[in-house]
């Protein structure tokens, strides 16, 4: 029998037919027609459109100290110490960076966490992740956290193949460790891992709905993090579910009820789609997304936290605040302080990603740099354009360079028809003629131009330690 109700979603009375039930089946729903595993994954579509609706807010959250540390050395607590500081900088006055989730099992974690909740900042909030374990409640009530995460696997491959429960099992093991820390009064995020392979209807909506009953009689708040454990989202219009991330997070929403604020997903980017489909569950009613601070994490990473604060201002139309030379900042440091090499084409971050070699780019850079430029990143990211001078940079390419290099603008500024720049590129030209195959290094060039010019190399040294003063 159909169901008529008001929707204060959207105002509409909508009909719905069916109130989801568990489905406690005998076998796994492994998604074989999808997921052969010896071929690759298959993206069905059965046209069924949901409708967007981005949540009045949205931000981001951060798992670096937790997710993203498990992919490379474990950091001291000073680095921990001072990337919250950073990511504290970044967040702006409003927290876009609004969380940043901890491990708390040995004694450097637990003293990270307190020496950056000693910093008593609002943004981004310390919270932590734990096993499905009560006795790890102990753990987060003495370390003073609020809010903690609870993984809850909740595709078949989890469920039967490891942990031998059966649905409802399962189920029945995780409200109750969710209850556990309801009585501690610990805010639960529930991560539902591997959600893209899971029985949406069979399992995943049930179990929110179970989640959001105790909430309501709890009156504390439980998140649902949605994990894309192994990258299977996809973001296309149409496309069904289990992959569809608009099919999971409007379902979360209108079929379990989950309020937009309380729901948050957690990409990786095995098939390369992690900023686009954490982009799209935001339009389709997800405010939070969890990132990594250079998408650092297990495989091939989380969503860059640095990506998606430029998302949130394209979507928004403004900054709200935040202090994109954190950005810059923060790459460094991954880079100096902690050894971690940032992959010269990435992003926002890398060495090449504002810099260009072809000649033709170069000549547009000299006469306006927003012709190949995306955005003034000096202003915004604290990165000027460059040009890297190679055996196609050209004329362009070095008087470019020198005034990048040195600081010249105006009539300062070299051009590429001068005498300087011709015995310059003279000079590199020979030295590509004769096998050389890397970039030219910012010194190898000074140096070059002290060669031609002594003179002029003096009066570009004064200039750019003026522009420095």
């Amino acid at each position: 029998m159909a169901i008529v109700e008001f929707s204060d979603h959207t105002n509409l009375l909508e009909q719905s037919a069916y109130k989801y039930q568990l489905q406690d089946v005998e076998k796994p729903n492994l998604y074989r027609h999808l997921f052969e595993y010896d071929s690759i994954p298959k993206v069905p579509f059965n046209h069924r459109l949901v409708p967007m609706g981005m949540p009045k807010e949205i931000w981001v959250t951060d798992t670096t100290f937790r997710d993203g540390q498990q992919s490379c050395s474990p950091f001291t607590v000073k680095q921990i110490v001072d990337l919250f500081k950073l990511m504290h900088r970044l967040s702006g006055p409003k927290g876009i960076v609004r969380q940043s989730e901890f491990f708390i099992y040995t004694d450097k974690d637990r003293q990270a966490l307190e020496q950056c909740q000693n910093l008593g900042y609002a943004f981004p909030e310390v919270t932590s992740w734990i096993r499905a374990n009560k006795k790890d409640f102990e753990l987060v009530k003495s370390a003073g956290v609020k809010e903690t995460g609870i993984l809850v696997s909740c595709s078949d491959y989890h469920i039967f193949k490891k942990m031998n429960l059966t649905r409802a099992e399962a189920m029945d093991k995780y409200l109750g460790i969710v209850k556990s820390a309801l009585e501690y009064g610990i805010r639960p995020r529930c991560h539902f891992e591997d959600i893209t392979r899971a029985d949406f209807y069979g399992f995943v909506v049930p179990f929110a709905i179970e989640l959001m009953k105790l909430m309501e009689e709890s009156g504390i708040p439980i998140k649902i993090r949605a994990c894309d454990t192994l990258g299977y989202g996809v973001g296309y219009p149409g496309v069904a579910l289990p992959r569809s991330v608009p099919g999971i997070i409007y379902g979360l929403n209108h079929h379990a009820g989950v309020p937009n604020e309380l729901l948050e997903w957690h990409g990786h980017n095995d098939f390369y789609k992690v900023v686009s489909n954490a982009g799209t569950a935001w339009l389709y009613g997800c405010s939070s997304i969890n990132c990594a601070l250079l998408g650092i994490g297990e495989r091939t990473g989380n969503c860059p936290l640095e990506a998606m604060v430029i998302e949130y201002a394209q979507l928004r139309g403004t900054m709200d605040g935040m202090d994109f030379t954190a950005i810059t900042d923060i790459a460094n440091y991954f880079e100096d302080e902690i050894g971690i090499p940032v992959p010269p084409r990435t992003p926002f971050v890398g060495r090449n990603f504002n810099a260009t070699r072809a000649g033709i780019h170069a000549d547009g850079m000299l006469k306006d740099e927003e012709i190949y430029n995306i955005f003034n990143t000096e202003k915004i990211l604290n990165r000027p354009a460059t040009v890297m001078v190679d055996s196609h940079s050209g004329a362009a390419g070095i008087a470019h360079w020198i005034n990048g290099f040195y600081k010249l603008t105006g009539k300062k500024a070299v051009d590429k028809r001068s005498e300087l720049v011709a015995k310059m590129k003279e000079k590199v030209d020979a030295l590509y003629a004769n096998g050389r195959n890397t970039v030219m290094g910012d010194y190898e060039l000074d140096n070059i131009l002290r060669e031609c010019d002594e003179r002029a190399y003096e009066y570009f040294q004064i200039a750019r330690l003026d522009d420095e003063d």
